[in-house]
């Protein structure tokens, strides 16, 4: 059996040689999932795989049907194809199970099966991934723990043609507090900047943003993974900078509206996949959204929009009300159903 992978690892050896017939890439760190997935999509373009289809739930689950049948359908014009499976929960179930383990038994020399989901845990597994660590590769991009980031940091930096010393990089563990998402976006922009010096502390200090001092993106992303004391602390560091509610209603309704959105589809077992499409809702977000929706039924989800409301109009001087406390319960209740209770009091 293939020893499991981190997504880096798989990614660095795809210019080995050719594409293994499978892979599967899973776990709780969008960004590592989403860029391996990416490493593998651009092989396979370099490689001919000059077809691309694409299975993610539709109402409650696949159609495992479908995919059976364009696993061992002949590729057109005799082009290769990379064919994805898209699993937030990272559970086929016993039909996708099944449709996996027998492709993996007999993979076509011509097709690339590509596996992603949103999390990975022991009780994940089973027949179907125990398939495709026989038949391929496994990467599991599992949560980056606190004194793993620097080295994780100093690799991305290098990789980017970031010279950084010690205590640069240290200040930049600081500052993005573990936001894999943010630290990406950190060394895009220090790329851009930073030149050919090797960067100290006051350099990086005065390049990189104070991600202790939050904005109301990542304000709402942290009650969306169910994050809520990071939410409130964030909060907090809005509130010491200065911001005002008001000026931060506008983004917290308009996420809250598009989750509503989302919940209602997955309620009525619509295509949440288009939704996010129609949404405009970045791959690496999806997640989030995801565990968002299974925390609340689509009846909260419209209170909460309806509760921001009225946040806003407190906030306004048009209502009762101490409306950092009101947005602080709020953002507690989306981040943590124990916390709904609040919104009553």
């Amino acid at each position: 059996m293939a020893r499991e992978l981190s997504p880096e690892q798989l990614a660095g050896g795809l210019s080995r040689g050719p594409l293994a017939p499978v892979y599967l890439v899973a776990g709780g760190e969008p960004l590592r999932v989403l860029e391996c997935a990416d490493a593998i999509r651009a092989a396979a373009r370099e490689q001919g795989y000059a077809e691309r289809e694409v299975f993610e739930v539709e109402g409650r689950d696949i159609d495992w049907d479908g995919l059976e049948a364009s696993l061992r359908a002949p590729s057109l014009f005799a082009a290769r194809r990379l064919i994805e499976v898209r699993l937030p929960t990272s559970k086929p179930g016993k039909q996708g199970g099944e449709v996996i383990a027998g492709y993996c038994a007999q993979p076509p020399a011509d097709v690339c099966l590509l596996v992603t989901g949103g999390e990975w845990s022991k009780r994940h597994g089973g027949k179907w991934s125990e398939a495709i660590a026989a038949t391929g590769s496994i990467a599991v991009a599992w949560p980056i723990k606190p004194h793993e980031l620097e080295g994780w940091l100093e690799a991305r930096l290098r990789k980017r043609g970031v010279r950084a010393d010690r205590d640069a990089v240290r200040l930049l563990v600081e500052r993005v507090e573990g936001n894999l998402l943010a630290a990406a976006q950190e060394i895009d922009k220090l790329a851009l900047l930073a030149g050919d010096d090797i960067l100290d502390v006051a350099r990086m200090q005065a390049l990189v943003a104070d991600a202790a001092r939050y904005d109301v993106f990542r304000l709402v992303d942290s009650a969306l993974n169910g994050q809520g004391t990071q939410a409130v602390r964030m909060l907090a560091g809005l509130r010491a900078e200065g911001q005002a509610v008001p000026a931060l209603m506008g983004m917290v309704v308009m996420e809250l509206q598009r989750t509503a959105a989302l919940a209602r589809v997955k309620a009525r077992g619509g295509n949440l996949g288009a939704e996010f499409k129609a949404q405009r809702i970045w791959d690496a977000k999806e997640a989030a959204y995801r565990r968002a929706l299974e925390r609340h039924p689509v009846a909260r989800w419209e209170r909460f929009v309806a509760v921001a409301g009225e946040v806003d109009r407190v906030a306004k001087g048009r209502g009762a009300g101490d409306e950092w406390l009101l947005l602080e319960r709020l953002l507690l209740a989306v981040a943590d159903v124990r916390a709904v209770p609040l919104l009553a009091a």
